[in-house]
This record gives C-alpha cells, structure tokens and sequence, in this order.
C-alpha cells in the first residue's frame, strides 16, 4: 500500500480537503475552510500545515481568521445551518484558553444540532515539559485536561495521544458530522507534541471520500396508521420544526398542508417550512406564538410534530394543549424526538420522506369545513393585529415593533433574519413575516448572546444576505467579528438596536415581580449601591462600531426614525460592504401578545409586593401545566 510520510497536523488538513457530503443531487466539501486562532499549542502543527498548503495548493483548505475563538465557531454553526448541515468548518485554537473559548460555541451547536468540527490544541502527550505554560493541573488525574470540559458538550470525543490513532479519530468525526441523528459539535483533541509528530499515511486515506446523509423512510404500515388518527380526528395541528428545514421539506409540506387543509404552526427553528402567507401557516407557536397557533394548540386532539424537539418555549412550557383527549404523532429522524412526551406514534423517519408517503395515504382528506373556517379566522385575526402593531406611531424612540417592521418591509425575500438572544427573539419569532426557506435563522435552542454577529458573517459565506438584528446588550458580549467582515469585505448588515440595558431579562423581572433589578445600564448609585437609579450610560455603540472599520449609518432620534431607518436599510443593501445602522428603542413598548405562556418559578415568600403579585398570578398559571402523554392527558392531582 503507498503511503506519504507527513505529520500528523498536515495529515488532518489534507484528509478533511478531500471529504464531499452527498444529499441526493448535492455534493459538496464537508469542510470548505478552516477557521484558526494560533498560539503555542497550534502554530508548529495545524498553523505550520495551513501555511504550507496555502502556498503550494491555495485551493486545498482555506484558512480563515478569526477574532475571538468562540466566534469562529459560531460562524461554523450558521454556515451549516444555512448549508442545511452539508457542510461546516473546522475551528483551531491553541491549548489552555484558545481552547476553552470554544465550549460555549460547541454548546451551541450541539444544542441546535448544527454540525461543526473542533481542533483544540491540547497539552504534550509525552509530558516532558511539564507542566506547560497555560496548563490545568489537576493533582488527582494527571490525564486530565481543560479539553475535558468539550466532553459534555460534544456529540462526539476523540483526543490523540499517538498519531496512528489519526484515522479512527478522523473517520469517526467525519460519521457524526454527517449525520442528521446525531450531528453536533465534535472535538478532536490535539496534543500540540502531536501535531508535529510524524506518521505514514495510506494514500488511500487521503482520497476523496463521499458521506451520504442518511434519509431514512418510516417502517412499513406506521404511515398507514398516522393516516387513520388524522382521519379520526377533529382538530389535527401540525408543528413544524427545523427538521422541516434541513430535510427540505417545503414544497411537500405545502402541499401536504394545502390538499388537507391541517394548520401549521413553526418552532423557532422551523420558521420557514412555510411562507407567512400560507394559507395553513399560523405562525409561531407557544411562549413566543401568535394567538393564532396557541389558540388552535389550545383546543387540538391530534398534534403532529415534524422535525421538532419541542423545547418549553414550543409548548409553552407544557401548557399549550389543553385538549384532555390531545394526542401526539412525533416524526423525527431521531428517536429521542420521536418518542418524546409518550407519543402515542412515534416515526423515526426523515421528514421529506414521511411527509410524502402520508399526503399519498392521505389523498381525498380534507378537514371539515368548521374546522377549516376556524384556522381561517385566526389566521386573519393575528394577521390584522400585526399589521395594526407595525403602524409607525412617529415615535422619538420607536417600540421593537417598529423597527422590526422598518427592517422587513425594507428587505427582499431572500434576505435572511439572524438573532439569537434579548427580547428579540420572541419578537421576531411571532412578527416576521418569512418569505422563503432560509429567510429565518434565530438561534433560540440556547439563546446565547454575542452570537448574532458572527452568524451573519457564517451565513454570508454560505451565500445567504443576512440582516442581523441586536440589541446592545448582546452586540457588547462579542462584536469582534465585524474586524473579520471588513477584512474579507463580506456584505451583511447590522441592525444594532439600542435600549441601554436588557430588555428581555428587564420585561421578565418585572412580570415576576423583580422590578427589571439588575438589567438597565447605569451609572453606579453609591448611595442607594445599585445600578437602578444612576444616569443613563453615555455610551455611543456607533462610534465604537465606526472604530472597528464598518460603515455606520445613524438613526437620530425624531419623528422620522422608523421611516429614517426603512431608507438606511435600503440604503445598505444597495451597498458591497458591511454596514451597521444604529437605531434608539424605547424598551418599555411591548410587541402585541401571542396568549403564550413561560415557566419561571416564582420566590413563594417576598416582602416585595410585586414578587407577591407575581406569585398568585403564578400559581394560576400553573393549574394549565400537563404532563403531555400523548395516548390522552390526566389533570395533574
């Protein structure tokens, strides 16, 4: 067998250039480029194999600067959700702090089952030197490491203390980032003495290697027997998921939904299995729904989730289905999903591949007229409440509502929306209004701030036209990737909505009577030692903005700053390079409600009034909070 002799660190360059994700008629790099931030532990090994094919095969693995580690991450993740999971990038750090940059990233990615690859350089396997500089000594395992940490949040682990452990290592990363089941953050753990060590490698390894993603049928006669319940219902819902988006599934779910006439209700990920104006699309579902979809949650004897995981926030924290007879049909194509909440039939299945077999199972059903009315209404009356709400009311600080609405009626419908965290989030979910598959990527699965940023750079590699919306509090955890942005002069534009403080946190301290403690930014009050009742910060995010090289288009504060905005928003898409508009918010103008509900428990005992308010109103609320079996629900005891 011909073998080349390299080290191991241009072993894993060359291997992950050659790795081609096939989805039917797609075929493209698992690993298009490499994201590094270099020191000690990686510069000899991964850095020194980027630098040499950089120069004799620049083509080979694109490298890519990051500025922050966690970023760089971030980016990998909404690439490969705007690539639908066919592809990803690697991430490098160096060993100690390089490292543990990247764990808040891997949870994220793990949490959205969004696939990226981790290098984290890590201490010397020979342990001649040590212990090394930024080294974690732990004096009861002497094999352990800050890499350790990726090991809860990683799909997969692998560390490589000898370099014939390569190939296994590579082989089983490259099975999990392929696949739609347990796709993920995975982690490959590199000793930096490692990296430079040599090792014969098979040319066979170095070929071009083909990973087929997986789309599984359902077992023969499930489908069969999904059709009778639907059938037998009255008032059947579906709830549609990212699982929608990645099997890609839209055509078929449209026509699934228009030849039965079912209601379709979206989590956050699953924003974009139809277009707003569907006919059967209601819109956002639970804590962050339209009054719409939870109303018919409400009263539903038959929910179908397809491709959901259904977090708190989709089923308002199990209070969404009221129905003491619901039933579930979970399609997912994991199994974890598919039997959640005693699901009374569970179909581990891909969704495109279930959803055309039930249409067919399914052909001649229709809902009854009444129920087919019913959708109808609340549709239109969720639809006329927006628009009543995004009406500018010539504000001086418009609400969220607003802005929103300045930034959507200004762009096109191939632009995609991305936030992640803040009060955001649950605006956008129930007032966007989507307008193709990929318009809509809100990381919500761990709502992690600073992440924002960094997606829109991720996204427009991908190819998307992001328009990242953020507020300060999230823009000031991490913009460091805007550096990034005018470097390789990506075009995307910046929302940045500015509310001096949080204004999620603060509308939730206060409906749990907490008074928005802890979430206004503020000059310290030395007498009353708090940040609550200090002067405003003065803080200027646009000039801090400006100094980081991207152009900057201010929103003053008059009458005509929602329309003021509209233009900027037209204005920078017309432009090829990155712009940030900075708008002011009033944070106590709410969005209209969607009925939903949250669980946060509440302090029972309080010599604060408004926490014993919150309490009772609390205590009410919980009376609607079910167990969710899916053969029928019991009232709780």
């Amino acid at each position: 067998m011909a073998t080349r002799t390299m080290t191991v660190g241009q072993a894993i360059v060359e291997f992950l250039a050659h790795q081609y994700t096939v989805d039917g008629n797609y075929r493209e790099r698992t690993i298009p480029g490499v994201f590094g931030i270099f020191g000690h532990g990686n510069v000899a090994g991964i850095g020194q194999a980027l630098k040499q094919y950089s120069v004799d095969n620049p083509s080979l693995m694109p490298y890519y600067q990051a500025r922050n580690e966690q970023a760089m991450v971030h980016e990998s993740t909404a690439f490969a959700r705007i690539k639908r999971r066919r592809a990803t990038f690697a991430c490098a750090a160096s060993v100690g702090p390089g490292a543990t940059n990247m764990l808040t990233g891997a949870a994220v990615a793990t949490t959205n089952r969004l696939p990226v690859l981790l290098l984290p350089s890590d201490t010397f396997a020979n342990r001649a030197s040590d212990p090394v500089l930024q080294q974690l000594e732990a004096p009861h395992d002497a094999s352990l490491s800050v890499n350790d940490a990726f090991k809860p949040l990683s799909r997969y682990f692998d560390r490589v203390q000898r370099p014939e452990q390569l190939f296994s290592a590579l082989l089983g990363a490259m099975r999990v980032l392929t696949d739609p089941v347990e796709t993920g953050a995975v982690t490959i753990a590199l000793p930096e003495d490692v990296q430079t060590e040599l090792i014969e490698v098979p040319e066979e390894f170095l070929a071009d290697r083909e990973w087929h993603i997986r789309r599984p049928r359902p077992e023969a006669g499930i489908i069969a027997e999904v059709a009778r319940a639907i059938r037998a219902s009255k008032q059947p819902m579906i709830i549609a998921g990212g699982g929608i988006i990645y099997s890609d599934a839209h055509d078929e779910l449209s026509t699934f939904a228009t030849h039965t006439g079912i209601p379709v209700a979206t989590s956050q990920a699953g924003v974009g299995s139809l277009n707003w104006d569907h006919p059967q699309c209601q819109g956002a579902v639970g804590a962050t729904g339209t009054t719409g979809a939870n109303r018919l949650a409400k009263d539903a004897d038959l929910i179908i989730g397809i491709g959901t995981r259904y977090s708190d926030f989709t089923t308002s924290s199990r209070s969404a289905f009221q129905n003491p007879d619901v039933k579930f049909i979970n399609i997912n194509v994991a199994s974890f999903d598919a039997f959640k909440h005693g699901s009374a039939l569970p179909v581990v299945a891909d969704a495109r591949e279930a959803i055309t077999e039930l249409t067919a199972e399914l052909k001649g059903y229709s809902v009854s007229a009444e129920y087919a009315a019913k959708s109808k209404k609340e549709k239109a009356e969720w639809d006329a409440t927006v628009d009543a709400a995004f009406v500018d009311q010539k504000r001086v600080r418009p609400s969220q509502t607003e802005i929103i609405h300045a930034v959507q009626s200004a762009s096109d419908a191939q632009d995609t929306v991305i936030c992640a965290a803040g009060s955001l989030p649950g605006d956008l979910h129930k007032l966007w209004r989507v307008r193709s598959p990929l318009g809509y990527h809100i990381e919500y699965a761990f709502s992690c701030m600073g992440y924002e940023i960094a997606a829109g750079v991720g996204a427009a590699r991908a190819g998307a036209t992001p328009i990242v919306m953020v507020g300060d509090g999230s823009y000031l955890m991490m913009h460091t990737e805007i550096v990034s942005a005018v470097a390789e002069r990506i075009k995307f534009i910046i929302v940045l909505i500015q509310n001096h403080g949080y204004a999620s946190i603060g509308n939730l301290s206060e409906s749990i009577g907490s008074q928005r403690f802890g979430t206004k930014y503020r000059f310290h009050n030395s007498k009353e030692n708090n940040f609550e009742s200090g002067d405003v910060l003065p803080v200027d995010l646009a000039t801090n903005a400006e100094s980081l090289g991207i152009n900057v288009i201010r929103i003053e504060e008059s009458p005509n700053a929602i329309s003021d905005l509209h233009e900027a928003v037209k204005a920078a898409k017309k432009l090829d390079i990155a712009t940030l508009i900075h708008i002011n918010s009033d944070p106590l103008l709410n969005s209209p409600s969607g009925e939903g509900w949250w669980d946060v428990p509440i302090a029972p005992v309080s010599t604060l009034e408004s926490t014993q308010k919150a309490y009772k109103n609390y205590t009410e609320a919980l009376k609607l909070q079910r167990p969710l079996l899916g053969n029928g629900m019991k009232d709780k005891n």
